[in-house]
């Protein structure tokens, strides 16, 4: 791993492949560090050919934490939203579309294939909209426009998010609360090894905990509000994958997405929720590999030509 300066902020990364290959960054959702990437998923792209970086986005994992601001409990913050007080989020989503495109330029890459995850989705739709010359192709994965007029959770589980790493008295306690969220936002039968999957909480909690930067990071989602203005812009080939039973995000946002970026295409996978399950990654891995393969050739040709 390393580091690097995007946007004023240090961003912990990490770079997988050849650096000549075309690039492929990914975009972590609200929460989660870059080690939540499976390492299959990276290898196999690194194997087709294609560099592939991961990063922490700003105040979580080992990225810079923003210790001087501070953000609204999320509860009020979506009150101060509704009243027209955005400006009390510390930063917004465009800060984090900063930071993504800082990273391809202090990685001097010119040109990337976006895939955003989640809270990553909404970042990559102000990447691809406001820098289209940086963004060959986009995946919303999981993702929103964060149209107020979608489905929402269950306030229960909503809660559940804001409140995982909140109060806990002890690591164990942690540990559970956190693997007890991913059962209730997850995939049902989605391939998890409920020991490993532990294991690997454990490990994502010794690396960072930090829950005042995940609350800046929900201000920064509430603040920014509704993305259609940027995603109507988008003019990047678009991939859009949404789960069918996602608790958290629930399809109508994957639709919502699709319907709003003229050619996107939308595959709803049958039975996922809000996690990367191992049952569904190679059917996610050889979409995304084709979405990615498919955009590459077609610039080939019109080079060719």
């Amino acid at each position: 791993m390393a580091q690097l300066t995007a946007n004023g902020v240090k961003i912990e990364y990490e770079d997988h492949g050849d650096p000549s290959n075309p690039a492929v960054l990914l975009v972590m959702g609200l929460a989660a560090q870059l080690t939540f990437w499976p390492p299959a998923f990276i290898e196999h792209l690194v194997g087709l050919g294609y560099r592939v970086i991961a990063f922490d986005n700003r105040d979580v994992g080992l990225s810079e934490k923003l210790h001087a601001k501070t953000a609204l409990k999320p509860q009020y913050m979506a009150i101060a939203s509704l009243l027209g007080l955005k400006r009390l989020a510390p930063y917004t989503l465009r800060d984090m579309a900063a930071d993504t495109v800082g990273v391809l330029d202090a990685l001097n890459i010119d040109r990337a294939h976006l895939v955003g995850v989640s809270m990553g989705g909404m970042i990559s739709q102000i990447v691809a909209a406001d820098h289209p010359h940086r963004v060959k192709s986009f995946t919303a994965w999981m993702s929103s426009t964060n149209n107020p007029k979608l489905p929402k959770a269950d306030p229960k589980i909503t809660q559940a998010v804001f409140n995982a790493r909140v109060g806990a008295r002890t690591r164990d306690e942690l540990i559970d609360r956190t693997t007890d969220l991913w059962g209730l936002i997850g995939t049902r039968n989605g391939g998890h090894d409920l020991q490993a999957l532990r294991e690997r909480v454990a490990a994502s909690i010794e690396r960072c905990n930090y829950p005042a930067g995940i609350r800046r990071q929900i201000a920064a989602i509430i603040a920014t509000g509704d993305l259609r203005q940027w995603t109507r812009k988008i003019t990047a080939p678009t991939l859009v994958l949404h789960g069918s039973t996602d608790p958290l995000v629930p399809v109508q946002a994957g639709h919502d997405i699709a319907a709003n970026i003229e050619g996107a295409r939308l595959e709803i996978l049958d039975g996922m929720g809000h996690d990367l399950p191992p049952n569904h990654m190679p059917r996610i891995t050889d979409l995304i590999a084709e979405h990615v393969r498919a955009v590459e050739e077609n610039a080939a040709s019109e080079k060719a030509a």
